[in-house]
């Protein structure tokens, strides 16, 4: 279940990942930023502090 339109996606969003290597995780989406290759990258801040990066498309907001 990916997010078809990731450019939904707002900082401070709360999201939950669900593809890639970090899927499970949940957090605070900051830092979206777009690739030279055209895809959306974020930030995710999870609640214990521990920050990491992914693409938009491997998150759903909740």
């Amino acid at each position: 279940m990916h997010n078809s339109n990731p450019a939904k996606l707002k900082d401070g969003d709360r999201c939950l990942v669900t593809g890639g290597t970090h899927k499970g995780k949940s957090g605070i989406v900051r830092d979206i930023k777009l690739s030279k290759t055209g895809h959306i990258t974020i930030t995710v801040v999870q609640d214990n502090g521990v920050r990491f990066k992914t693409l938009g498309k491997n998150v759903e907001v909740l």
